[in-house]
């Protein structure tokens, strides 16, 4: 199952970056074996300010066909790491062929791109800035993969 993570918003080089970046081939290597991965990461940027649903349009031009959506939003459900990964584990084995997650600019994203969501996460009860949700998720797909492996990267 290919994993999309589509953000508002372009990371330059730095720490963040490199996070992401290291989080991604830990995925993409661990999650080989077990039907997990390529992550593609695909950012949009609305350069003319057209707000939340501007970056909504966008948003959703970026997403795969038929991809159930993943919605990153303070709204959504806390889940724990063993549960996110046995999450993971059920669109793959449903036959999923793209899963694709966002993540919204400033404001968030629109209502209207929520409503579409399979599935609404939330990072915690605090809000994040889109960079650090960027690295929280892809750390969390790495660890995702790792506990479905059986590695022990996960202490719980």
């Amino acid at each position: 199952m290919r994993v999309h993570l589509c953000a508002v918003g372009r990371l330059r080089a730095g720490p963040e970056k490199t996070l992401i970046d290291d989080y991604a081939t830990r995925f993409e290597r661990t999650g080989r074996a077990l039907g997990l991965g390529p992550l593609t990461i695909t950012e949009i940027e609305d350069r003319k300010g057209g707000g939340m649903e501007a970056e909504a349009a966008l948003l959703a031009r970026a997403l795969p066909d038929r991809a159930p959506l993943v919605a990153l939003d303070e709204r959504g459900k806390l889940m724990g790491s063993p549960d996110f990964a046995t999450t993971l584990a059920r669109f793959r084995d449903t036959g999923t062929r793209d899963l694709a997650f966002v993540i919204g600019g400033a404001d968030g994203l629109s209502p209207d791109l929520r409503a579409r969501a399979d599935l609404s996460l939330s990072l915690g009860k605090m809000v994040w800035p889109h960079m650090l949700a960027r690295v929280m998720l892809a750390e969390q797909l790495y660890r995702a993969a790792s506990i479905l492996a059986g590695a022990p990267y996960h202490r719980a």
